[in-house]
């Protein structure tokens, strides 16, 4: 008798057991299924991320050696437009992409980093530059730098704020003996983009969008 019941709770055991493993694989197995239609996307963040991380060293990097500011006040004030830059339809200057190369004579060594960094990668670059229309500082206004056409839907963005000092000099060729000050005072013929919203050696501060997407 006790060897039957010996023998009986072990089938017992053994088909419980076989249950759980049952619903264990068929859980791993719906797991798997699920995760498969995420698996692209997945893909595509972390994408994403790596562009977003390499955008905002870059921006760090252009900062601490000056290249980012160098471009910024690469501005021509008698014509109002960055350097090598058309007008876009409201009579604004730009700097256009024109190939690998393209950025190079517009934006100096900023503009070759560019290139190096993302266009010989296929990936596409906007550079707006944000500032303050008034010392309240209550709106901004766009200038664009940069730019390469509509971003995807996959667009990334990273920001640095640069701030102007009055003194500083504008790094367009024939212009670089001309200072943000002299251009506010009218002493040099001409404007800057961005109006001065600060006191004392300060001129203004510009903040710095980059925003890049695959092509």
């Amino acid at each position: 008798m006790g060897s039957s019941n010996d023998r009986g709770q072990a089938h017992t055991l053994e088909a419980f057991a076989a249950a759980i493993l049952l619903v264990a694989g068929l859980t791993f197995a719906l797991q798997a299924t699920a995760v498969t239609p995420l698996s692209a996307s997945t893909s595509n963040q972390h994408i994403e991320n790596q562009e977003r991380a390499v955008a905002t060293d870059f921006l760090t990097t252009s900062a601490e050696n000056g290249d980012l500011t160098a471009a910024i006040l690469r501005w021509d004030p008698e014509n109002e437009t960055f350097v090598d830059s058309p007008p876009d339809v409201d009579g604004e200057g730009y700097t256009q992409a024109r190939g690998p190369n393209g950025f190079d004579a517009a934006l100096g060594p900023f503009g070759e980093s560019l290139n190096r960094t993302f266009v010989e990668r296929s990936i596409a670059v906007n550079v707006e530059l944000r500032h303050y229309n008034t010392s309240a500082r209550t709106e901004r206004n766009v200038t664009s730098l940069v730019d390469m056409g509509e971003p995807s839907n996959n667009a990334v963005t990273a920001t640095r704020t640069v701030a102007l000092p009055d003194d500083a000099n504008l790094t367009a060729p024939n212009y670089t003996d001309t200072t943000l000050r002299g251009l506010a005072d009218g002493t040099d013929p001409g404007a800057f983009y961005a109006t001065e919203t600060a006191s004392g050696p300060l001129f203004t501060h510009v903040e710095v969008r980059m925003i890049v997407w695959r092509m």
